[in-house]
């Protein structure tokens, strides 16, 4: 079976790629090229800029570094390089929008809406230019203009709710108070689910309508997204009687409002290293967004950067709202960098400062688990459990893990108590009814109910390798071991580079008699890296094959054996 534990992401270590080793235009390509495809961002500026050190009148090497430069948040050098590029390439997308943000900072506020004119533009770049050019006008004292920019702007559907948000901002924070109400109702309208659009409506309404309606406002974005450490910010401050100010109030903040709504979208639909500029712009221009933080932070653990990711939550202040969920994921991003140790003692510290962390308590469990302290996990998910008096369906992963913990601990009439209760909380879903499915099966009891559950399982998942593996090797212990092998090659055709699924692969081959396959899965999984314990057996199965190592009886004749007696 391929009971897999939730691991957090490892950090590899980067090529060792030296640029003294190679200073020639060709190494020196290629490593940042390297670098580049391995999302190793400071390697590649390091590279590029021994690159063009070399070859400095290459504009793909200054448009390549630029990039780089700007991607890791080194502003300054971005800006230099994009100067340089503009002279070579006029119409540079990129570049233009970098130097358009430089000028919005200094409050140059012609400066950059010649540089967003002169961009290449598309969906994107005609969104992302018209909305930033809407707050230079702003910036200006042309609140008029602002506005009709960005009601002349035509495009897809997807346009609506950011221009009714923006031009809604704008004249809130132009103090045009009836036109800006209009505006910020129509924007959560289109786009109910949207935060920031809730807040800044939610803002208006505190100051123009009453707070009562403000809590209400949040209160029904709370539906779709309870307990958002901002939003409960914000209701405890109505309900003490204050009213919330602009969501934004100057050009400045308004175009990192832009940004990082645009960055953030870009992240969530695959486009991450447009998202990172986006992202990079915006904190630079408002380093005290409180979002563009941890969207940035986010976006790195997406693309498996703990240290970048590290780096960031670090910058997120103590007094913001959203402090306590950074430090979380702070310590969750040290342990993927192996300092485990470090990334408890982080969380330990947390919890103990706010025993009702749970947060910050299901981050522990979730490090303990991994690290394969199970005893310690299940004490840890007891203490989350504790804080919720009645669990709901929302709550199953919290019974599940802890009954994960408690097997892995030897504790199974514990862990049994615990995935029916997960189950019981959600009956569909699919991790926990192969858990507990196949540790009857594995077991000998419950047989046609386990083996039921784990075929629910795969059919609401049957593109998930893992579990499809758990009915192979479930048909395997039951001595059903052509069903076995048909389940387990879709298994590996759906996760070619598991160990456990090649290995488990090997043995049914050669329960039904196909000994040259069975080695090659073997040698196979072997190459994989698996477990130690389990290196072992498989290169004494290489070795002499399955005979030589210890094989349970199949479940199904153990059962019919004691009903026989």
């Amino acid at each position: 079976m391929h009971l897999a534990l939730p691991v957090t992401a490892r950090a590899e270590a980067p090529a060792d790629l030296s640029v003294d080793e190679d200073p020639t235009v060709s190494g020196s390509y290629l490593a940042a090229r390297f670098a580049s495809s391995e999302r190793d961002t400071d390697a590649a500026v390091t590279y590029l800029r021994n690159l063009l050190r070399l070859d400095s009148r290459n504009a793909e090497v200054v448009e390549r570094t630029f990039f780089a430069t700007l991607v890791d948040g080194q502003m300054d050098e971005a800006m230099k390089l994009a100067e340089r590029l503009v002279k070579v390439d006029r119409t540079h997308r990129i570049a233009r929008l970098a130097l358009a943000v430089k000028a919005i900072k200094k409050s140059q506020y012609q400066t950059a809406r010649t540089n967003l004119s002169l961009s290449v533009r598309g969906p994107i770049g005609d969104l992302t230019a018209t909305l930033l050019a809407a707050w230079t006008f702003f910036g200006s004292g042309n609140t008029k203009g602002a506005v009709e920019l960005i009601d002349h702007l035509q495009g897809p559907d997807w346009y609506a709710p950011l221009k009714a948000l923006h031009s809604g901002l704008i004249l809130d924070a132009a103090g045009n108070r009836k036109e800006a109400g209009k505006r910020l109702a129509e924007a959560v309208k289109l786009d109910p689910g949207s935060l920031r659009t809730a807040d800044a409506y939610a803002r208006w309404l505190s100051r123009n309508e009453g707070k009562e309606q403000a809590v209400a406002a949040l209160a029904e974005f709370e539906k779709a997204m309870p307990n958002h450490p901002m939003v409960l910010a914000e209701i405890k401050e109505l309900k003490a009687g204050k009213a919330l100010p602009p969501l934004v109030t100057t050009a400045q903040e308004g175009s990192a409002e832009v940004l990082y709504g645009l960055g953030a979208t870009l992240g969530r639909q695959g486009g991450e290293d447009l998202a990172l500029v986006y992202l990079q712009l915006a904190h630079w221009l408002d380093p005290q967004h409180p979002f563009a933080t941890l969207t940035l932070a986010d976006l790195y653990e997406q693309l498996k950067q703990p240290l970048k990711a590290i780096q960031v939550y670090e910058k997120v202040p103590s007094t913001s709202p959203l402090w306590n969920n950074a430090e979380v994921q702070l310590a969750l991003n040290l342990d993927a960098v192996d300092k485990s140790a470090e990334a408890r003692k982080h969380l330990q510290e947390l919890i103990a400062a706010n025993p009702k962390d749970l947060e910050a308590i299901v981050a522990l469990g979730r490090i303990q688990q991994s690290r394969k302290m199970f005893p310690e996990c299940a004490g840890t998910y007891s203490k989350a459990i504790d804080l919720v008096p009645n669990p709901d369906k929302g709550n199953w992963a919290l019974f599940y893990f802890r009954g994960i913990c408690n097997e892995r601990s030897k504790n199974w009439p514990a862990a049994e108590a615990d995935l029916k209760k997960a189950l019981i909380l959600n009956p569909d879903q699919p991790q926990v009814l192969n858990y507990l499915g196949y540790s009857w099966v594995d077991r000998g009891v419950n047989l046609d109910e386990g083996l039921d559950m784990i075929r629910k399982a795969v059919s609401l998942r049957p593109d998930d390798g893992p579990i499809v593996d758990s009915l192979g090797w479930a048909y395997y212990r039951l001595g059903r071991y052509d069903d076995a092998v048909n389940e387990l090659e879709r298994a590996v055709e759906l996760m070619p580079q598991d160990p456990v699924i090649n290995d488990h692969l090997g043995d049914a081959y050669w329960k039904v008699g196909r000994p040259l396959e069975a080695g090659f899965q073997w040698n196979h999984a072997r190459d994989m890296k698996p477990e130690p314990d389990d290196l072992a057996k498989i290169e004494k199965k290489i070795q002499g094959g399955l005979d030589t190592v210890d094989q349970p009886a199949p479940v199904r004749k153990a059962e019919e054996d004691k009903k026989a007696n």
